[in-house]
């Protein structure tokens, strides 16, 4: 099967959903998500949306805080760039139905969360991610020119290189293979202009509060279709999830304690003085290293947040969402501290895009989690990812509306897909085990803590994991599961590949063999060339 579009849009989250209504007036939009619409982790987010909003804030104010808690890598002309676009980028969600939260005065409700300086965070309650989800998705699913592809999953690029089996400079996307699950078969998609806005990858790791179709798939096909990515060892972990036996990887807001809940360890010590000034509103990486430590130190299996001292009131009007889901497991947060534990959060790495969301490859964009725009850094600001979402789709999707009427060579012919003598698979254990053993890897040895000896072996492992994964799958035909084991596989080899030419400790990448930061020689990203035009890859 064959399908035509002006452009693919791959996800359907904020950054997605945002390019798909911006482009949908001037051309046909194909919208391919993994599983339903709304199944993003847009849709899990917690905290709000940063941006510069009262009086008594600056753009100056916001960039610094993007800037120290990015540990001064992120690009000064990026962070400005995006911190001064914020106000029009949610003014845009608004006019799409967003309702942000309202104070007595209904004035917009500002919250602050860890790292900022101000209260710049605008949210709908604690379930802010969830209402923006809810609008954009109304606004998609009643334009004419959107049409969805719910339970596909893309399975590789189409480059102009890999159809001519020939290198082209400048190499184009001619658009993508999908899968379709429910007909177990491969769509071809050619496409004019081809969006990557598939998220994180926390699934690549044993623990995280990622849902589950965060398996890096659009950072693996991007690189093997041959574009660059960048500073994958950058890898948050959010401090405070839900520890429980029957919790799957529930997160607790950072702005629980924006509004002054404090971790306490098991004996009721307050440990984050002895860690940073602001205490319990620390970057997130010093926070989740100093849960770790504490954890490891006392022999505890988790922390415990705090916030009882609020009052249930104060509570249950701040973070309904929250505390029903914490009482659904028998933990009263209004009368008793939550235990939490740090997990696999958010990518600060990815496919490295120029100021317009556009990677080295011509008409292939990159937005939103999968994105590496030089705004995070070495490690993300709260409440700044859904901001960049919204600013680089509008930027990719201006840029894409400028080339739209111009005159380009038309596309070669997209060849469909070829299974070649690929059979069904009766072995699907060798998947299961595979996907467990990466993630039990990367979570012992890739982890918030890391050192030389440890990466290595993480290196070494993860390429024999790799080889058995190639011969599959060339092997059996495709399943949904064979696609992000593949993908999953690639993404960890980049982010420890990564990790290990950073010899320094900066930001989220932390290592015992390399304690300190060195600017003299690390303050760049961590950049992988993509893969060759006519590499499988792998």
């Amino acid at each position: 099967m064959k399908i035509e579009t002006d452009f693919l849009v791959i996800g359907s989250g904020i950054a997605g959903l945002t390019y798909a209504l911006k482009v949908a007036d001037r051309g046909t939009v194909s919208l391919v998500t993994k599983r339903n619409i709304d199944i993003t982790a847009t849709q899990l987010a917690q905290g709000g949306i940063a941006t510069v909003f009262s009086e008594e804030d600056s753009f100056g104010a916001h960039a610094e805080d993007t800037m120290v808690a990015g540990a001064w890598l992120s690009k000064p002309e990026i962070v400005e760039l995006v911190v001064q676009s914020g106000p029009a980028a949610v003014g845009d969600l608004i006019n799409w139905g967003v309702q942000f939260s309202r104070n007595q005065d209904n004035e917009y409700d500002l919250t602050r969360e860890g790292g900022h300086s101000h209260r710049r965070i605008l949210h709908a309650k604690d379930a802010t991610g969830r209402e923006i989800e809810r609008a954009l998705v109304e606004a998609a699913q009643q334009h004419p020119n959107i049409t969805l592809f719910q339970d596909h999953i893309a399975v590789d690029l189409i480059t102009e290189a890999k159809v001519l089996q020939r290198p082209v400079s400048p190499n184009r996307c001619l658009g993508a293979y999908i899968f379709d699950k429910e007909n177990e078969e491969v769509v071809t998609f050619g496409a004019r202009f081809t969006v990557l806005a598939t998220g994180g990858a926390g699934k690549v790791y044993l623990y995280t509060c990622n849902p589950d179709i965060a398996t890096g798939d659009g950072v693996a096909i991007g690189w093997r279709a041959g574009a660059d990515v960048a500073n994958m060892e950058f890898m948050q972990f959010h401090p405070t999830t839900l520890y429980h036996p029957n919790a799957k990887s529930f997160l607790i807001s950072e702005a629980v304690r924006g509004e002054g809940a404090i971790l306490k360890r098991s004996d009721g010590y307050a440990f984050m003085a002895d860690y940073h000034p602001l205490k319990d509103l620390a970057p997130r990486d010093i926070v989740a290293r100093a849960i770790d430590s504490e954890m490891k130190k006392y022999g505890d299996d988790c922390a415990y947040l705090d916030i009882t001292y609020k009052g249930a009131a104060f509570i249950k009007d701040h973070f309904p969402m929250i505390y029903e889901t914490c009482l659904q497991y028998g933990i009263d947060m209004t009368r008793e501290p939550i235990p939490v534990v740090p997990a696999a959060h958010y990518l600060c790495g990815g496919l490295r895009v120029d100021q317009d969301g556009e990677t080295n490859i011509d008409n292939l964009f990159a937005i939103g989690e999968v994105a590496c725009t030089g705004l995070h850094g070495a490690n993300r600001l709260a409440s700044n990812s859904l901001l960049e979402g919204v600013v680089f789709a509008k930027r990719a999707a201006q840029l894409s509306l400028e080339r739209f009427d111009k005159q380009y060579p038309p596309n070669p012919p997209v060849p469909t897909w070829d299974s070649g003598n690929a059979t069904d698979s009766d072995e699907e254990v060798i998947v299961a085990h595979n996907w467990d053993e990466i993630r039990r890897c990367m979570w012992n040895y890739v982890g918030i803590v890391r050192s030389d000896k440890r990466l290595q072996r993480a290196m070494n492992r993860i390429l024999l994991i790799q080889q058995e994964i190639d011969e599959y799958y060339w092997d059996f035909l495709l399943t949904s599961d064979l696609i992000e084991l593949r993908n999953i596989a690639t993404v960890a080899k980049l982010i420890v590949q990564s990790a290990l030419s950073r010899h320094e400790s900066r930001g989220l990448h932390f290592t015992i063999d390399h304690p300190e930061r060195d600017d003299q020689n690390f303050q760049h990203d961590t950049i992988i060339p993509g893969a060759e035009y006519c590499s499988s890859g792998s």
